[in-house]
């Protein structure tokens, strides 16, 4: 079977996705409340009782609004580093003390067949992370929330098949929009969001011939979009990334890498990490 995945909600509504291989199923995050996540994992044929854990990113409320409540709903073990516990304690409720692990950052640990990788990103959270999964020669790297592309965080999603990757604003219309100065200056630093233009520069250093597909994550429906009302929030994300890409040389035919959506308010398909 090997891994595969789905995008069940992207952006800052919420964040969750699911990881799957033959033996195990894990989400990370769960940002949504517990009904809007059970019906985006209907949605995709999937019930909480397949689930096996939650790995949580970091403790912003869209990474967490509904992590207590479906951990209790569905007797979850949760995953999350030291200081990352310590900041979400007072909003998950009570989680039973076998269900509370400590996974510290850097930490490989195997779930079965599919091995877990955490790796630290930049955002201003207590301890915050991206994961990486592998089965045998497949790899799928989720990186969101990100205020830069570090070389760690190249190195750690390095060698990638498939890689969910966060291109949230684009930097004129944040700049030219309605949030406050603050906001703003917090979004575009090196603890806020990676940008449009951000993204297609580390892409154009990640493309290599293990790289088939990059799911673009985390948009901002402000700052990132032409026509919500036809739900083409991608265009200019994508148009960006592979501009960006382009200028610094690195160019490929879509019948061997494709920019992939993702979605606020309904869940990527089933992608296999193994397909072409």
């Amino acid at each position: 079977m090997g891994i595969s995945f789905t995008v069940l909600s992207s952006g800052s509504t919420g964040n969750a996705t699911v990881v799957r291989n033959e033996e195990t199923t894990l989400m990370i995050d769960a940002g949504l409340s517990a009904k809007r996540i059970d019906e985006l994992m209907e949605q995709r044929e999937l019930s909480g009782e397949e689930l096996d854990g939650i790995l949580v990113t970091h403790e912003h409320s869209d990474h967490i609004k509904g992590l207590g409540a479906v951990a209790r709903k569905y007797d979850l073990p949760i995953y999350a580093n030291e200081k990352t516990w310590e900041a979400i304690n007072k909003s998950v409720g009570k989680i039973a003390e076998e269900n509370r692990v400590v996974m510290d950052s850097g930490e490989v640990r195997d779930f079965g067949s599919l091995r877990v990788e955490s790796f630290q990103i930049s955002h201003d959270a207590a301890e915050p992370v991206g994961y990486c999964f592998y089965d045998g020669d497949e790899k799928l790297s989720v990186a969101t929330d990100l205020g830069y592309m570090s070389d760690k965080v190249k190195q750690a999603i390095s060698g990638s098949n498939v890689l969910v990757l966060e291109a949230n604003h684009d930097i004129e219309m944040l700049r030219m929009g309605r949030y406050p100065w603050n906001t703003k200056r917090r979004i575009l630093g090196d603890l806020g969001h990676l940008s449009n233009d951000a993204a297609g520069e580390a892409m154009s250093e990640l493309l290599t011939g293990d790289l088939k597909r990059t799911y673009l994550a985390h948009l901002s429906r402000d700052h990132n979009q032409m026509d919500l009302a036809d739900h083409n929030q991608m265009d200019l994300a994508k148009m960006t990334v592979r501009t960006g890409m382009e200028d610094r040389g690195c160019f490929y035919k879509d019948s061997e890498f494709k920019l992939c959506d993702t979605y606020y308010d309904r869940p990527t398909p089933w992608d296999k990490v193994s397909e072409p």
